[in-house]
């Protein structure tokens, strides 16, 4: 075992391992919570039945692709980097795709697992890396900064603390809700918990929101703590009914893969590079295994949009683990068995409203945003298209249309600037797709 994960040749051992692993999955946890919650649309009421998905059979997705994409990184790429469904795409399938455009989630299972077949084939051809290098760097930061953004504004919202107004579209609410007030209390616990550093703050704070909220009766309490698995079989399977429905082979769908492809491009990248440089393990700027890394992320997409849930991707959340020692895959094989073993906690959901997912999905925007400070704002050409990118997002409900804000605007910023010798031909292709968007499906 030492020898298979390279115990010696990276300056660990099991005990590093398995710590940091478990620092992982604590710092990452709160998925299991968020993510049934979100696919759910939890905080929508008289929701047609039709477009909602089971609750149950969306956790026990969760924690199935979590626990196999984690193994296929530690086992196949031998790093300690742990996947699971990401934040962000999940709110884009729900509120944008389900929500918005009032498509059935089969369909939006369907073009995760579509967008993941296409992922693993730019993979294994190479074509993955070219189209992220013709992307600007700007552009890429945006993305992340507008998602962090866009699932802050649903969190707030959510939890009643940003409100609609007919004079002003929002405005602040009901601070003396109960619910709302607790949703308070738990920004700032978990603010605190962060700023003292502590792994897994996220979770931590989830959990003291969640017993504050039962004990001045905002909350439920749970009538058990461990019960049998839910089944899956709600969800399991049910994309393939999509490709037998002739208005899934829509334009729209088309731009619903195309982000789900884009973005995951990215947000693995990025969490991969960073994770991989905080362990020590990048050598002369370049990523060993970077294949084998990028198809667990794929191969974990299929598989969880088979069980039933939106994108899975390597998680920042990683770098806790790291930083508690781990640098070899074992540490995600340790993280794979702990959300294997969660699968027997289900009825403490019942504990998780909008109030206790809220402090989550702030504390990830602020650390999703913390990209904005390596764009160059002085650079007018580069900091109209990013802005754009970033607030479109929220303020349109889709995390698609502002990467087609961004994108339609870069050209012809560069060009008027002089600067169109700098943009890669590639980048003329995404122009033409956006304006079609914009064009036809708006």
């Amino acid at each position: 075992m030492k020898k298979f994960f390279k115990f010696e040749e990276l300056g660990t051992n099991y005990r590093k391992e398995f710590l940091g692993g478990f620092t992982t999955f604590l710092a990452m946890a709160y998925i299991l919570a968020v993510n049934p919650f979100t696919l759910t649309l939890g905080d929508i009421k008289d929701l047609d039945s039709a477009l909602r998905m089971d609750y149950g059979a969306v956790f026990v997705a969760t924690a199935l692709a979590a626990a196999v994409g984690s193994l296929i990184m530690g086992l196949f790429a031998n790093y300690p980097i742990a996947l699971a469904p990401g934040l962000g795409l999940n709110a884009f399938f729900a509120y944008t795709v389900v929500l918005t455009q009032g498509q059935p989630w089969q369909h939006g299972l369907a073009a995760v697992f579509i967008s993941s077949v296409f992922f693993f084939l730019l993979t294994i051809t190479g074509l993955r890396e070219k189209l992220i290098n013709a992307i600007p760097v700007e552009l890429k930061l945006a993305v992340g900064a507008g998602i962090g953004l866009f699932i802050t504004f649903i969190g707030l919202q959510n939890s009643g603390i940003i409100v609609d107004n007919p004079a002003t579209l929002v405005h602040i609410g009901d601070l003396t809700n109960p619910s709302t007030l607790l949703a308070v209390f738990g920004i700032f616990v978990t603010v605190i918990l962060m700023v003292r550093g502590i792994h897994g703050g996220v979770f931590y704070g989830m959990i003291i929101t969640a017993v504050v909220g039962m004990i001045f009766g905002v909350i439920d309490t749970p009538s058990k703590v461990v019960d049998s698995v839910p089944s899956l079989a709600p969800t399991f399977g049910e994309l393939f009914s999509a490709f037998g429905d002739s208005s899934f082979y829509t334009q729209s769908m088309l731009v619903v893969i195309l982000t789900f492809l884009f973005v995951d491009f990215f947000d693995n990248a990025g969490t991969l590079v960073a994770v991989t440089n905080q362990a020590g393990l990048m050598k002369d700027n370049k990523l060993p295994r970077a294949g084998k890394a990028l198809l667990a992320d794929s191969v974990a997409s299929m598989v969880g949009s088979i069980f039933g849930t939106s994108t899975t991707t390597s998680f920042i959340e990683s770098s806790a683990g790291v930083a508690a020692g781990a640098r070899t895959g074992f540490a995600s094989v340790v993280t794979a068995g702990f959300f294997l073993l969660s699968l027997f906690f289900f009825p403490l959901l019942s504990v998780v409203t909008s109030a206790v997912t809220t402090p989550a999905l702030v504390v990830v925007g602020v650390l999703m945003v913390s990209s904005l400070g390596k764009i160059d704002w002085t650079k007018f050409e580069v900091a109209v298209p990013a802005f754009l990118t970033i607030i479109v997002m929220p303020l349109t409900y889709s995390i698609a249309t502002g990467i087609a804000a961004g994108f339609l605007f870069y050209p012809i910023t560069m060009i008027v600037k002089g600067r169109a010798k700098e943009i890669n031909p590639i980048m003329y292709v995404f122009f033409v797709i956006f304006a079609l968007y914009f064009i036809f499906l708006q």
